[in-house]
Parts: structure tokens; C-alpha cells; sequence
């Protein structure tokens, strides 16, 4: 019973240390971005519309800013325990340092899959509305839902694609479609629209290559025949970090069906996935520094030691992806490699204080 309400209590701590740091974040961030946003103000996106919008994605803001304030919720609400020498009567009424570590992990495990949950059903939506209702706000009615164009190849054919509608409506289509290394036909399209399970092209204007002579022709409207559906192109256009972990490892395999590299949408697909490791390795990290070496360091120290390891984590992990990509290792690795050294990192100084 007694040990129930120890670890009740702990847990109660961190996580109500994570809860205010995460609000801090997000609120810090929410002004500093709603001042730069205002410089976007035109028609009827006025400076309350700009609220609107940032609020909208605070699901995905709460995401990114997660693993951080796991690492510095914990270390506040470790630290407070330490200072008052809660931590210590613990252990003086026989807590272990590992049945402790356990006590703060618990509150960790709701946070995770708050995370989780809102990586796959909230943030992707949310995303994608508000940017969508953003645009709308801007340009009108009809507005597309990314600015981002993209390319992608489908069999012996290489497409270009300006922008997609809301109404599924792909905007600025351009395909290339090649004979081994020979350009063959070079075709534009104003439209694609999506109708009735099939793609119409609209306002075509067709070059086809011949070994003396070059054709021309343009059509009002001909069909496109396509594996692409309105989802997947939503995927290539739309920004690949914000897309669920079920979207990304669907994209992945739609690549490789291709027989092309699924490299950056497995990259992120491992980043959101083994996000519960990164966080256990954070918190491994903050407990190091409460019961290791910055035992009888002040709490302000403390957190800025925290931050500092916190970015360094981050840029680790955004050195390791690009390599990912350039000397070919799995991307699972350049996720995994940062939080595997910051666990040992962790494990190592709390040995020392064991």
C-alpha cells in the first residue's frame, strides 16, 4: 500500500512537471509564430483568422514538441524531489533506484500514447484541414491544399505535379514517358480531375518525338490511365513529416512497388514508431542528471543541461537522416542510433551513483 502511494505520488510529479512544460512550450511557441504569421495577412485571413489557424495545429505542435518536454518535465519533476529530499526518504524507506526509475517511467507510458494516438488519427487531419482552410482564406474558393509540387515515376513514365484541390483536382500536370534512356512523348495537362473512380485529363496539349520529326497534338479532355489515386497524390504532396505513420509505411510500399527507394517516408515512419524509445532514453537521461552528477546542481542549471542534451539528441538524429539517405544504412538506424547512446549514456551515470 505504502509503495502504491510512493509511486502514485511520483508519478503525479512528473507528470504534472511534463503537463506545464509542455503548455510553456506550446504557448511560447504559439506567440513567437502568431507575430511572424501576421506578416501573411491578406482578403479574408485577418490577424484572428491567423489565431485560428495556429490553434488548429496545436496537434501537431504538441507532437513535435513531446520528447523535449518529456526530457525536461521529468527533470523538473524529478529535480523538485531531489531538492526537498523527497528522492532521498525514498530511499532511506528501502525505494530502489531502478523500482524508482520505474515510478516515473509510468506517467511516461500515458504521455506515449497520447503521442502515438495523435501521430496517426489527430495531427495528419488537423494538418491538412487547417491548411486547407488557410488557403481557402487567401485565395478563394477552389483553393488548392499544398503549395508543394512533386514528382513521380510510375513505371516508364515520370510525372510532375503542380498542386491538388481540395475537390481532388490535380493542378499543372506534366508527364514524361521514356523508351529506355529516348524521351518519347512530353505531354501537359491544366487538369486532372477525379471522377467516378477514374482520372479525366483536361486542356492537353500532347509532343510526341520521332527520330526526324516532332508531333503535336491537343485534346480538350482524355483519360488517364493510372495506379495514382487522389490519396496517394496526397501523400506526394503534402509535407511527408506530417503524415501518419500508416500513410507514410503505405507510401513506402507504393515505392518499392515502383522499384524505387522508400528511403525518406521510412525515415519518418521509424521516427514517429520508435518515438516510445526516444522518450524512455530522454527520461533515462533526466534521471542521470537528478541522481548522477547534477545531484547538488539548482534546478536552473539543471534544465539548461537538459535542453542542451535535448538538442543535441535532435541534430544527432537530423545528422544521421540525410546519411541515411546518402550512404544507404537503414533509416530505422539513424533513428535508433541517437536514442540507443542516450540510454547508455543514462544507464552509465546512474550506475555510478548505484
Amino acid at each position: 500500500m505504502i509503495a502504491d502511494r510512493f509511486d502514485r505520488y511520483l508519478a503525479r510529479n512528473v507528470l504534472g512537471a511534463i503537463i506545464v512544460v509542455q503548455v510553456v512550450l506550446l504557448g511560447l511557441d504559439l506567440v513567437i509564430t502568431y507575430i511572424n504569421d501576421l506578416d501573411d495577412v491578406e482578403g479574408d485571413y485577418g490577424a484572428f483568422q491567423v489565431l485560428l489557424y495556429l490553434g488548429m495545429r496545436l496537434p501537431w505542435r504538441f507532437y513535435q514538441y513531446a520528447p523535449v518536454g518529456v526530457l525536461i518535465g521529468a527533470l523538473i519533476g524529478l529535480g523538485s524531489m531531489a531538492s526537498s529530499n523527497e528522492l532521498t526518504v525514498m530511499r532511506a524507506a528501502g525505494r530502489s533506484l531502478t523500482r524508482i526509475l520505474w515510478g516515473a517511467m509510468k506517467p511516461i507510458i500515458l504521455v506515449i500514447v497520447a503521442v502515438l494516438l495523435v501521430a496517426e488519427y489527430v495531427a495528419p487531419r488537423t494538418e491538412q484541414f487547417a491548411n486547407a482552410w488557410r488557403l481557402e482564406r487567401i485565395q478563394g474558393a477552389g483553393a488548392v491544399v499544398t503549395e508543394r509540387g512533386g514528382w513521380q515515376r510510375e513505371g516508364d513514365s515520370f510525372y510532375r505535379f503542380g498542386a491538388i484541390r481540395a475537390d481532388d483536382t490535380v493542378l499543372d500536370l506534366t508527364r514524361y514517358r521514356f523508351e529506355g534512356e529516348r524521351l518519347v512523348e512530353a505531354a501537359s495537362a491544366e487538369r486532372a480531375a477525379w471522377r467516378d473512380g477514374s482520372w479525366r485529363l483536361e486542356e492537353v496539349e500532347i509532343t510526341r518525338f520521332h527520330d526526324e520529326y516532332t508531333e503535336a497534338q491537343q485534346h480538350e479532355t482524355l483519360p488517364w490511365e493510372t495506379s495514382l489515386t487522389p490519396e496517394q497524390l496526397n501523400r506526394l504532396l503534402r509535407p511527408i513529416n506530417s503524415q501518419a505513420p500508416s500513410e507514410l509505411w503505405a507510401y513506402a510500399r507504393y515505392l518499392q512497388a515502383q522499384g524505387q527507394a522508400a528511403t525518406q517516408p521510412l525515415l519518418h515512419f521509424w521516427q514517429k514508431m520508435l518515438m516510445p524509445l526516444t522518450m524512455g532514453s530522454l527520461v533515462l537521461v533526466a534521471a542521470s542528471f537528478v541522481f548522477g552528477p547534477l545531484r547538488t546542481v539548482a534546478a536552473g542549471p539543471r534544465v539548461f543541461y537538459g535542453v542542451v542534451t535535448g538538442l543535441v539528441f535532435k541534430y544527432l538524429q537530423d545528422l544521421l537522416a540525410p546519411a541515411s539517405m546518402v550512404f544507404g544504412f537503414s533509416p530505422a538506424w539513424a533513428v535508433l542510433a541517437p536514442t540507443l547512446i542516450c540510454a547508455a549514456v543514462g544507464l552509465y551515470l546512474l550506475r555510478r551513483t548505484a
